[in-house]
């Protein structure tokens, strides 16, 4: 007899909580519906087509910036002198709509010195287009994987290009108000504007967590080998600290000057992962260094990178720092820093695929820009 009573409490309480997700989800769709009909009735933020077309005299070739994996984006010039890039998403991309909303939603309501910018947005028939402040300077990678421009990141605006994209990430996680995880954070996602002050950009496939989230998971990776954790490539795992993983990845790259994959061989290495922390290992972490700094820079600012670096890319989540005791380890040279454990195994044999077995597994990008997902709050 105390068994039905028992199953009876159970099932009300499965119902219950059913329920409450259910309402819940409608909250999160309400709140999606709201965000996009309050820009789009935004008139201040809206452009013309023709206005945008002109600009970039009809999206020529000439004003092509880059090309990503839903979009081209073209450098243009509005009749009153100021100067744009307009990112154009692909009319055919069926993955584009989602993604440009999310992009406006988000940074509409996102204001920071290191982050781009977002002059507003054009939606006319199939036509998707997100207008931003012009980056003169145009991405990080440019400069620092080119054998000329690279010599013009001097030390001091390496560093200050790494504590600016650290303050930029804070931002994201803690101190606006939304928490975002960005998801692709990466050399061609940072973009260079006055002073090389950096400036994040790509919102696309950015993540919003709601306030008490932690964690969350995915069947749908996207992102960019090499700069992903190891538990998002490999189970769909995300969190804030995915985005310091990629973010030490950033630091390792910066200080060498190279392409995370362009080590293959070199001492044994796979990666710059690999490679910095077999360095690490041998106490020889200044061979890390881009030969064109090794005349002017400070090695007690270059070490704490490398250390700081390595702590971001640890394999335990739970070991890895957050974006604020990463600002407070770049700030503060007195703080003795922890030495990192070893990076994920995964990465450090070159391995370069996520053993993902899912059909909705299919908007992994190498080197170009992959969105997916809007989840406001």
């Amino acid at each position: 007899m105390i068994f039905v009573p028992s199953v009876v409490i159970v099932l009300s309480i499965i119902i219950i909580l059913y329920f409450c997700i259910i309402k819940r989800k409608k909250k999160v769709l309400q709140k999606k519906i709201e965000d996009i009909d309050e820009i789009q009735s935004d008139e201040s933020l809206q452009f013309n087509f023709s206005t945008i077309s002109a600009a970039t005299h009809n999206f020529s070739d000439a004003n092509k910036l880059g090309r990503g994996g839903f979009g081209t984006v073209y450098k243009g010039t509005l009749s009153d002198g100021q100067e744009i890039a307009v990112k154009r998403l692909s009319v055919n991309s069926g993955q584009g709509e989602e993604e440009f909303k999310n992009e406006v939603v988000l940074l509409v309501k996102l204001q920071h010195k290191n982050l781009v910018r977002v002059l507003g947005f054009c939606l006319d028939g199939e036509e998707k287009l997100l207008v931003y402040e012009l980056m003169k300077h145009g991405s990080l990678d440019q400069f620092l994987f080119d054998p000329v421009k690279r010599t013009y990141l001097n030390w001091e605006r390496r560093y200050k290009i790494i504590g600016g994209i650290a303050k930029g990430l804070l931002y994201l996680h803690e101190d606006s108000r939304l928490k975002i995880i960005h998801r692709d954070l990466k050399g061609s996602n940072v973009l260079l504007g006055e002073d090389m002050v950096p400036k994040i950009s790509d919102f696309g496939m950015a993540r919003i967590f709601l306030v008490n989230q932690n964690q969350a998971s995915t069947k749908r990776i996207c992102g960019t080998f090499g700069y992903m954790a190891p538990e998002y490539a490999m189970h769909g795992k995300f969190s804030v600290k995915s985005d310091v993983y990629s973010f030490g990845v950033l630091i390792l790259e910066i200080l060498s000057g190279k392409r995370s994959n362009s080590f293959g061989g070199f001492e044994g290495a796979e990666n710059v992962l690999s490679y910095a922390w077999g360095l690490w290992k041998e106490e020889r972490s200044m061979e890390l260094l881009d030969p064109t700094l090794r005349e002017c820079y400070s090695a007690n600012e270059v070490m704490r990178c490398i250390q700081i670096g390595l702590l971001c890319v640890q394999e335990d989540v739970a070991n890895r720092p957050t974006m604020a005791w990463i600002i407070h380890m770049l700030n503060n040279h007195s703080v003795t820093l922890p030495s990192p454990l070893s990076p994920s195994a995964f990465l450090l044999r070159g391995k370069t695929e996520p053993e993902i077995h899912s059909e909705e597994a299919d908007n992994i990008s190498v080197n170009q820009m992959s969105m997916t997902e809007f989840y406001p709050r």
